[in-house]
């Protein structure tokens, strides 16, 4: 069974635990935290492994995490104490690591391994939410320093045979992402990125939608939606490992006025 990729929203730090008793988030953000809660279930068939891009990493070459039991890294400022004691106690996937950075390889990226890093917000937020009891082997990989969208998808592809491996392959961002606009004034202009991005995305012919999507800095309202590209860059990953498959918005919602979807390929 071929699995498909998946680019998923993770939230705004630790938006799905801001109540020390463990109860439901700010109502702003519960559509999303079901969408996630939904991830596993909604696979073919659950995977062995996943590997995970976040846009809270950026190395100069693109790097795997090859370590066992991965710390997490508590890379958001000014929450709750308690958002400092979460847990998620998840494997790490070694052996997946090491196999994707021989695909990689084989295909000429210069490629890096390391074992100390921990696995960033942007991968352990939404993995609370999309695999609480911690029972997937995850590894995580950087993005390349550079941000280069067609890169990025080079990468996707090369690691594309992970899919008939059992490895679930999720790139984490926003599709949306100014920390300097929120609120509904924003809303009419991130409504039209967003209907742009997703026409882009989900475009039927595969070669036309990898090149639209490389070219997203040309899309209406593209540098007041990503004044930097690193939390849209996970999306090209996960579109280049989705290969020639159909590709859907599976998730669209406003939170903090922005308009931000999900979207599934292959």
């Amino acid at each position: 069974m071929t699995l498909p990729t998946l680019f998923v929203p993770h939230g705004g730090g630790p938006c799905f635990f801001m109540d020390p008793e463990g109860g439901p988030p700010d109502p702003m953000w519960r559509p999303m935290q079901a969408y996630l809660a939904g991830l596993i279930g909604s696979l073919p068939e659950r995977p062995r492994a996943i590997l995970m891009v976040s846009g809270h990493w950026e190395t100069q070459e693109v790097t795997v995490h090859i370590g066992e039991r991965p710390a997490l890294l508590f890379d958001y400022y000014g929450f709750p104490d308690h958002t400092y004691r979460l847990r998620w106690d998840a494997p790490g996937a070694p052996a997946v690591a090491r196999r994707a950075a021989d695909l990689l390889r084989g295909t000429g990226h210069a490629v890096a391994e390391e074992a100390e890093r921990g696995w960033d917000h942007g991968v352990f937020i939404p993995m609370m939410v999309a695999n609480p009891a911690a029972d997937i082997p995850l590894v995580q990989m950087s993005l390349r320093a550079d941000l280069d969208p067609a890169a990025h998808i080079a990468i996707g592809r090369a690691l594309a045979p992970l899919r008939d491996e059992g490895a679930l392959i999720v790139g984490s961002g926003m599709s949306f992402h100014n920390m300097r606009a929120r609120g509904p004034q924003v809303t009419p202009v991130a409504t039209q990125w967003d209907a742009a991005l997703a026409d882009a995305a989900t475009d039927p012919d595969p070669a036309r939608r990898a090149a639209r999507v490389a070219d997203w800095a040309s899309l209406p309202h593209a540098r007041f939606a990503h004044p930097e590209a690193e939390h849209l860059l996970p999306l090209m990953v996960a579109l280049g490992a989705g290969g020639d498959g159909p590709a859907v918005r599976d998730y669209r919602d406003v939170v903090i006025g922005w308009a931000v979807s999900g979207f599934r390929f292959g």
